[in-house]
């Protein structure tokens, strides 16, 4: 598959190094020199040092060949530009990174289609909208919605008062449970669980699960005194911030911490008079605490320094805040908030990349997302009539180690899967794989 990604920034390289280990043919294009020079000798993919909104520049990196396009520089309008002239040298599918919400309205989804944009991406709405999800529960570390909620991911960090610790999944599982485990992060290992395999002591435990069944979940993980979430505070008032403030559930309260003094009068024009703009330092802890902190359910940490926000959110624990979100654009560092026990990362790079991974697959797949903490990726699927997935019951369809069927929506009803699982065409089938191996897994699905 010929991929050409425009513009070498945070999103633009690692999407190139994501897709260059799964051996696609990648090309990234940048009119900056210095930031190519740093990933062509380190990765199997190709660099060119050219405009992305330049024709003679995609014609000389053979856009008109390409499977896929994808324009993620920090100029919006300079990625709706890149696309157009890519899709009308004849690239099959492309995808603009924008900051806009008004263009992602579904009655606008056509006229950009026939511009030559297929597909839209904001990173920044979609990482506001994964700390909202992890946000409204303070127990756990991250949520999904699967079909608009019929099953649902969670993620939480197993503590001395779970009831599941040293029990393997297989005695768990006896009692025919309403959950199911998908993965396991201990320490730097990403385990996608046998029968075998046993829940230990502070590693995060992934569940599929459906709404009903979520007050058994929290009991069984041991975390039914966590308070609620009702106030929160945000340290730093950028695009994500204001997002975050926007999507928050109304019965929450929001506190935006922002520093520079004009972009605090501009918070208070984009945001309703229910949040609260303070002028001054995130990092003053004196500041904090006459700001309510120790009173506050949620801290969220959103500076455009990861150093800064992990540093915030290790301060708002020790102040007694049960739930922190820390935004960390470092990936290297992710680990190490991890060690610190922050609690919720976000990282807006791994965000956008799923979704457009999920472009590359030719099953039809709805939702590609990367486990945060964990080197795994879940993808939802559409099954299709006659595909090998239904041919034979779970436990015999011989899937590859690494994977695991987490569950699957039937006529708009969330059910949990079993190894005696018959799958049918047109169910909604949530499998969880290592990292990269999404592909592998696809085959099974056409």
């Amino acid at each position: 598959m010929k991929i050409i990604i425009a513009g070498a920034g945070a999103v633009g390289t690692h999407l190139a190094k994501l897709l260059s280990r799964e051996k696609q043919d990648i090309i990234l294009i940048d009119d900056n020199e210095e930031k190519l020079s740093a990933l062509g000798s380190n990765f199997d993919l190709m660099t060119v040092c050219a405009s992305p909104s330049s024709i003679s520049g995609l014609k000389e990196v053979g856009a008109s060949e390409a499977d896929l396009f994808i324009a993620v520089t920090p100029d919006e309008s300079r990625n709706m530009t890149a696309c157009m002239i890519a899709s009308n040298l004849g690239a099959k599918k492309t995808v603009a990174r924008i900051d806009n919400y008004e263009y992602l309205l579904p009655k606008n989804k056509e006229f950009f289609q026939k511009l030559g944009v297929d597909s839209l991406i904001y990173p920044e709405m979609l990482a506001a909208k994964e700390i909202v999800s992890s946000m409204r529960m303070s127990w756990i570390r991250q949520w999904w919605e699967f079909c608009g909620g019929a099953l649902i991911l969670i993620g939480t960090k197993m503590r001395e008062s779970a009831e599941i610790l040293n029990i393997s999944l297989q005695q768990l599982g006896s009692g025919n449970n309403p959950y199911h485990i998908v993965a396991i992060k201990r320490g730097n290992e990403t385990i996608i669980p046998r029968g075998s395999d046993v829940i230990k002591l502070h590693d995060i435990v992934y569940f599929t699960t459906t709404r009903k069944y979520i007050p058994y979940i929290r009991k069984i993980a041991g975390k039914e005194d966590y308070a609620d979430v009702r106030n929160v505070m945000i340290m730093g008032g950028g695009r994500i911030a204001v997002r975050t403030a926007q999507y928050v559930p109304d019965y929450m309260q929001v506190k935006i911490v922002e520093q520079d003094v004009n972009r605090c009068n501009r918070l208070t024009e984009l945001l309703d008079d229910k949040v609260m703009i303070i002028n001054g330092d995130g990092r003053d802890l004196d500041l904090l605490t006459e700001e309510g902190l120790k009173n506050t359910e949620a801290f969220v940490a959103l500076t455009g320094n990861s150093e800064t926000n992990i540093l915030a959110c290790l301060a708002a624990k020790r102040m007694g805040v049960s739930k922190t979100v820390a935004e960390v654009e470092n990936i290297d560092y992710i680990g190490m908030a991890e060690s610190l026990d922050i609690g919720t990362v976000i990282n807006k790079k791994m965000i956008a990349a799923g979704h457009i991974y999920q472009m590359m697959l030719d099953a039809d797949v709805s939702n590609v997302k990367s486990l945060t903490f964990a080197n795994a990726d879940v993808a939802e699927f559409t099954v299709k009539a006659d595909s090998k997935i239904t041919r034979h019951h779970v436990k015999d369809l011989g899937l590859p180690k690494g994977t695991t069927i987490g569950g699957l929506i039937r006529d708009g009803v969330g059910i949990v899967v079993t190894g005696d699982t018959l799958i049918h065409a047109g169910d909604h089938v949530v499998v969880f794989c290592l990292s990269m191996m999404i592909k592998k897994i696809e085959k099974f699905f056409n």
